[in-house]
């Protein structure tokens, strides 16, 4: 070796894998070092020799073995990719819990708004069922308002009827002014859908009429109405009041035709008195005991 001044020349014989490693580990650590190291690598053949020129210092003596002992370039690699990947993970992970937290977030907002439109609706109809029930009321206290109302015309004709009935005892009179009254009172009705109709010989129908005697009478076919007692009503094609009716029925056979009948009974009475004495004996008998 020279001075401290002269540059050293080392040469020996290092395995081009081992330099290949060096190199990567000096180019990794180069912006970290402050000193420059300076390898000439001949790359004739693996076991050619090498001549490094380095400065005199020991770090620079001593840079060949601590690229040596460097580690492998494929684990570093693989510890980079390594983190890489975790924090790519991560990066993943925070984008997907981010997008998490507004879809809930969203899904909470509707869900309120939800919320809220339920409320409003169960109000909304709490209010109309209070309404329909005060309706309700209402046209059960004034619902015939309107038919009232038509009806108090007719009153008044009959209290004019009477009015005039006691002043002047014209009977005939009387009796048309009640029956212009009662046509007003039938028109007023049909105004409403209450028509009358009638059941006069038409053939008994119990879903219209309502029978309450049984009458013999050849006028009409048995099995019709023979009278009238109180007609029905309709109000808008609904019955609601049957027909109270006199049914008629086909007359009793005449009395000459059943004499031939009446000797029969004669031959069995006849016949009935064979036991009879049996009966008196028994009385007889029952006396003298």
């Amino acid at each position: 070796m020279a001075g401290s001044n002269d540059k050293s020349r080392i040469q020996t014989d290092i395995g081009q894998d081992v330099i290949d490693a060096a190199v990567r580990s000096v180019e990794r650590h180069s912006d970290e070092e402050d000193e420059v190291t300076v390898i000439e690598v001949g790359a004739s053949s693996p076991s050619a020799p090498v001549e490094a020129e380095a400065s005199p210092s020991p770090e620079d003596t001593a840079s060949p073995a601590s690229a040596a002992e460097a580690p492998p370039s494929e684990d570093v690699a693989a510890l980079r990719q390594e983190v890489e990947s975790l924090q790519a993970q991560l990066e993943f992970s925070q984008a997907k819990g981010r997008e998490t937290m507004e879809r809930l977030r969203e899904a909470h907002e509707r869900a309120k708004e939800a919320q809220e439109r339920t409320v409003r609706h169960a109000a909304d109809l709490e209010n109309y069922r209070k309404r329909a029930q005060k309706e309700k009321e209402e046209v059960q206290r004034f619902g015939a308002e309107k038919l009232l109302k038509d009806l108090l015309p007719v009153l008044d004709n009959l209290d004019r009827a009477l009015d005039a009935a006691a002043k002047s005892p014209d009977l005939d009179s009387f009796e048309k002014g009640v029956a212009m009254t009662r046509k007003s009172f039938e028109d007023t009705l049909g105004r409403h859908g209450v028509k009358g109709f009638s059941a006069k010989g038409q053939p008994f129908d119990p879903r219209l009429h309502e029978a309450i005697q049984q009458v013999e009478t050849a006028d009409v076919p048995a099995g019709h109405v023979a009278h009238e007692v109180v007609r029905g009503f309709y109000l808008n094609e609904r019955l609601v009041r049957p027909a109270m009716v006199v049914v008629a029925r086909a007359p009793a056979a005449p009395v000459a035709a059943a004499e031939p009948l009446a000797a029969e009974p004669a031959t069995a009475t006849t016949d009935t008195e064979a036991p009879a004495a049996p009966a008196q004996s028994e009385n007889s008998s029952g006396g003298s005991q």
